[in-house]
């Protein structure tokens, strides 16, 4: 009875994990890896996928669910088991994420032949995703499903995202039982519209997430309507000053919890207007569709089901325009008179987002509102660490924007909401997993863990343990070194990132030494990306005083 890691071990996306026994193999969570994480994973499966049984899936985000379609393409043929709002969820996500697949491929394919290589296939298409949702069976939180007579599962409500769960796997081999337990992603406390995470007291074995192991939110001291009220004071500053505010959201979760949020605005007069907010994301749209076909399942808090009683729609309101057309989208950033945008991708990676901040990030009435956890690499985390300027589309757009966080939106739970978690089993779990954290945070909060008395370790990718006996000595190379624990993460990925800088120079020379001069775009091109680097290195000096000069 063994587990493997195939995804999200020491990276905070791609979760995937195989779990087998003599009879069975079953993967819980499926995910496409985001970020950096993606350019170190890779796309290849590290099994096959005709052996898997079946797929439990904890809940719809991409991260945890955006390879299911290529693994049905690669010969999956079992069920995959998520309750009812994960499998709806699912069903808009998976064809948008074809549809990306498709796009990119496509614009690969573009590329690649006019420097006279072959095209590029996607990793799979809208028609895998199709066939995929015929491979759901939903499920009820709390009830004990019989897989098989060894294979007994059970979901329970994590808190995170309509329909999320962590999950209860209960397999016997040989006689030996273990009750392995699945976090999924724990939700954080007193998030809008849907219920706390549900807490579980036994387990054997328990794989746990970590995206915030290292850090508390701010939440910890603001109340639903603190939150409401501080959005109203963003919006109404940036409207003041004539300015649009521009949300980068998450299309399932993150902009149902906004729109919320405006919805308990206007009902408590927290602006004497009501604000103009456009949701310009078909998928969003198409989700938060599904949040009010979900009012009456066991899925919502009982202060969103008070609004119900009162018949209001906690995720609608008469001021929301909803925006699926792309010349309707363009029209938005021509549109002179201040408004609210909320657009998709949630880390500004990809989507109509990119197209709003070219148009507005330059504008210092402006403002851009952050709302939710912004990876390693990509364009959202860039704004957010301070970047000066920024390339969208080939472009260097100056950074003048008002950039604004909303704390306690975060879906994930912090140190202390993990920890809780954690606490919640009676007697400690015979071993610990720490999964979804970076490098740096999956094996901190493990060591932290493993100071309180918990057999913890932070697996690297594709490590296999076995289930079914305790952990052996020859193992505790993966335990943490508490001693290391206090070298400081962020010096350790500038440490990295300065090696890969490195490496990227000896490229650049390379690069310099054999381009075309004769090729004007190219030599332009190069120089445009030289330049870029050279004013961020120097905003840098200058902000720290460190210029060598």
């Amino acid at each position: 009875m063994d587990i493997r890691f195939c995804g999200a071990a020491r990276h905070v996306t791609g979760s995937m994990f195989l779990v087998e026994s003599k009879d069975h193999a079953i993967l819980v969570d499926c995910g496409l890896s985001q970020g950096e994480d993606a350019k170190e994973m890779g796309d290849a499966f590290p099994f096959d996928p005709a052996s898997i049984d079946c797929v439990l899936l904890t809940h719809a985000h991409i991260d945890h669910s955006g390879r299911l379609p290529q693994l049905v393409k690669e010969g999956f043929a079992g069920t995959i088991y998520a309750t009812k709002a994960t499998m709806e969820l699912c069903s808009i996500m998976l064809l948008d994420s074809a549809h990306i697949q498709e796009s990119e491929a496509e614009w690969k394919s573009r590329k690649n032949r006019r420097s006279g290589k072959d095209g590029v296939d996607p990793l799979y298409t809208q028609e895998d995703a199709y066939e995929t949702m015929n491979h759901f069976e939903g499920v009820d939180y709390e009830r004990m499903l019989t897989l098989s007579e060894h294979l007994h599962v059970r979901f329970i409500d994590a808190g995170h995202l309509l329909g999320s769960a962590s999950i209860e796997v209960f397999l016997e081999e040989e006689g030996v039982t273990r009750k392995i337990v699945f976090s999924g992603d724990i939700g954080n406390l007193d998030q809008p519209i849907i219920k706390d995470p549900e807490y579980i007291d036994k387990a054997d074995v328990v794989v746990m997430e970590s995206t915030y192991g290292d850090r508390l939110h701010e939440k910890n001291v603001m109340s639903l309507m603190d939150r409401a009220s501080m959005l109203a004071e963003i919006t109404d500053r940036t409207f003041r000053r004539g300015g649009k505010l521009i949300i980068p959201s998450f299309a399932v979760g993150r902009t149902q919890e906004i729109l919320y949020l405006y919805r308990l605005i206007i009902d408590h007069g927290l602006l004497d207007y009501a604000p103009p907010v456009f949701l310009d994301s078909p998928l969003a749209v198409r989700a938060t569709r599904i949040f009010k076909d979900s009012i009456r399942g066991d899925y919502f808090d009982e202060e969103a089901m008070e609004l119900v009683a009162k018949g209001l729609n906690p995720v609608d309101f008469p001021s929301l325009v909803k925006t699926q057309d792309v010349e309707d989208s363009k029209a938005l950033n021509t549109r002179k008179e201040p408004c609210v945008i909320i657009s998709s991708s949630g880390m500004c990676d990809a989507g109509r987002i990119k197209h709003h901040l070219k148009h507005n990030l330059w504008r210092s009435e402006c403002t851009v509102l952050f709302v939710g956890y912004q990876a390693n690499g990509t364009l959202g985390r860039n704004i957010v660490d301070g970047a000066q300027h920024v390339t969208i589309f080939g472009e260097q757009i100056d950074v003048k924007a008002e950039i604004a966080s909303l704390p306690g939106l975060s879906g994930h739970a912090d140190r202390d909401g993990l920890e809780k978690w954690l606490h919640s089993f009676t007697s400690k779990p015979e071993k610990v997993f720490v999964v979804h954290g970076d490098e740096n945070v999956a094996p901190l909060f493990a060591g932290r863990i493993a100071d309180e008395g918990y057999n913890a370790c932070a697996p690297s990718m594709l490590e296999c343990y076995d289930l079914a006996t305790p952990l052996p000595q020859q193992q505790a190379a993966v335990y943490i070194d508490h001693n290391s624990k206090v070298l400081d993460g962020a010096c350790q990925t500038l440490q990295g990132e300065r090696r890969r800088l490195d490496h990227l120079l000896e490229r650049f020379e390379f690069a310099v030494a054999a381009v075309d001069r004769s090729d004007q775009k190219r030599c332009t091109r190069l120089a445009n990306a030289i330049t870029r680097l050279a004013q961020d290195l120097d905003d840098l000096s200058q902000k720290w005083n460190s210029d060598p000069d």
